[in-house]
């Protein structure tokens, strides 16, 4: 099962103590929705990417050549 460990910063005591039901469910839950965060942000810059590669391509010029007009 999983654990957490609670730190008393006045004693400087730890105890790992084991998770409850509903918070095992929390992490489960805020992993799919990191996830989903993340495949989405992914998704976006891949498409940026291609965009921006259809686009040089269209004007017919080099990824080196846009960052020249670009400096």
């Amino acid at each position: 099962m999983a654990t957490k460990i609670i730190v008393n910063c006045s004693t400087g005591e730890t105890t790992e103590v084991e998770l409850t039901a509903e918070e095992v469910t929390e992490r489960e839950a805020m992993a799919i929705a990191y996830a989903e965060q993340k495949a989405e942000e992914d998704a976006d810059k891949a498409a940026k990417v291609t965009a921006k590669a259809a686009l040089l391509t269209k004007l017919g010029i080099t990824e080196a050549e846009a960052s020249l007009l670009l400096s």
